[in-house]
């Protein structure tokens, strides 16, 4: 499902066989635009699950960036869909993980800089220069729609998450032990960060590749969220212990009590952030202690005895 400012139909709870899907948005206090997006949606008839995010930049030299989230999560969920059925299909593994680290980066962006130019073009008034071709873009008309992106996919034998710009995702196993496994580990400038606007935005985007070759080390709880969140903790600790508090209350409580309360701590981050707050999670009941985890898929795609590897761009592993 995606959410999008005015549908508040979509947020919430989602259910499938083993994924519960939560997705909460909460607009900063004192802003005039929403500029976050979300999305997270169950692959039909199959154990997996793809989110996303979007932080438009929201500043005036980035007009457009609402809609440029927009664009950027309903992107992801597309081809994030496309890509949970190769995985899941009989595509060679080697194959599949170019696909992840070269030919997804790739496509989002070109899809994204088609998508935005389309609607520069419909949406153009008086006199100028008329917008380029896709194939001869101009960083400038991509500047109005800037925005971050984080998406992952999740299969029963394979996690990859991809970001470009600030925000976090979180995994957390099932005893609890929290990565951030695409922090980038240094600190953003002020407001600056990676952007789908910027030039070559493919080789900017951090892709982590994590197979799942046993039933226990299958996530119980992958969170993504835009900065509004991290921003209103006074450290990296602070979020860590958001998350753990979030997977601690899921185990205890269920989602329905989470899906009813994460719009209020939403709220509560969004007033010390400043900032739009948005948040898409995975959680799977079987993963956490106690549970009966479903085994990894045993296609031809699946990942067993493949190492983990996290890179940017076109940097070796």
């Amino acid at each position: 499902m995606v959410t999008v400012p005015g549908a508040a139909e979509a947020t919430g709870l989602s259910s499938g066989d083993h994924w519960r899907i939560l997705c909460e948005h909460v607009m900063g206090p004192h802003k005039k635009n929403y500029q976050d997006c979300v999305y997270a949606d169950l692959v039909p008839g199959q154990d997996a699950a793809v989110l996303a995010v979007a932080d438009g930049h929201g500043s005036a030299a980035h007009a457009h960036s609402d809609v440029g989230a927009r664009y950027a999560v309903e992107i992801f969920g597309r081809l994030g869909k496309e890509f949970a059925e190769r995985a899941l299909g009989s595509l060679p593994l080697p194959r599949l993980k170019a696909d992840a680290r070269d030919r997804m980066p790739r496509e989002l962006v070109r899809c994204w800089q088609d998508e935005v130019l389309e609607h520069a073009r419909r949406n153009a008034t008086g006199p100028g220069p008329a917008l380029p071709a896709p194939e001869g873009v101009r960083q400038q008309d991509l500047v109005p729609y800037g925005t971050t992106l984080i998406g992952a996919v999740i299969t029963p034998g394979l996690l990859v998450g991809w970001q470009l710009g600030d925000g976090e995702l979180a995994m957390v196993d099932p005893r609890g032990k929290i990565r951030l496994p695409l922090d980038s580990g240094r600190p953003e400038l002020g407001d600056e960060t990676d952007s789908l606007c910027s030039r070559q935005a493919w080789d900017l985007m951090r892709v982590h590749w994590s197979p799942i070759t046993a039933a226990d080390s299958s996530p119980a709880l992958v969170l993504l969220s835009t900065d509004g969140l991290s921003k209103s903790f006074v450290d990296r600790q602070g979020y860590q212990d958001f998350v753990r508090g979030t997977y601690e209350r899921l185990r205890e409580q269920g989602p329905s009590a989470v899906a009813d309360d994460l719009p209020k701590w939403l709220a509560q981050a969004a007033k010390y952030s400043g900032d739009d707050t948005t948040v898409a999670a995975a959680w799977r009941a079987a993963a956490s202690p106690g549970g009966t985890a479903a085994s990894p898929s045993a296609t031809a795609a699946s990942p067993s005895g493949t190492a983990e590897s996290t890179w940017t761009g076109t940097e070796e592993e």
